[in-house]
């Protein structure tokens, strides 16, 4: 069976670093952006398509927010599971994001990376 692919984007190294650890000890195969214009760049690509995403909202270049948008108007992509993992905490960037089709928003402090991990395999077993 095919291994599914999770896409971290997040500029934190530290954070980024307990993500992939914890996502390829799961068995899952990771692919990496370090910020937003990396992770479209890999999207637009198409060679290797994630079956969900794992999205930081404040980083440099191209921010969480504008990378979902983008996600959202391609055919492509649309369809793939968007999680943003955030320390943005405001109610308006809560409903932002939900607005403009992400599946989930998970606090990066009120999460674990397991909690994190039980909400990647919900969404996954869902969006089948």
């Amino acid at each position: 069976m095919k291994k599914q692919i999770i896409m971290i984007v997040e500029d934190d190294a530290f954070v980024m670093d307990i993500y992939q650890t914890k996502l390829s000890q799961e068995g899952y195969e990771v692919l990496s952006a370090g910020n937003g214009m990396e992770a479209l760049k890999i999207l637009e690509n198409g060679e290797t398509l994630p079956d969900l995403i794992l999205l930081d909202i404040l980083m440099p270049y191209v921010g969480g927010i504008e990378v979902l948008r983008k996600i959202k108007e391609n055919d492509k992509l649309k369809k793939i599971p968007i999680i943003l993992l955030t320390n943005l905490s405001q109610k308006d960037d809560v409903d932002l994001g939900i607005g403009l089709g992400a599946d989930d928003y998970l606090i990066k402090s009120h999460f674990t990376p397991s909690e994190v991990l039980e909400k990647i395999k919900m969404q996954l077993s869902t969006s089948k």
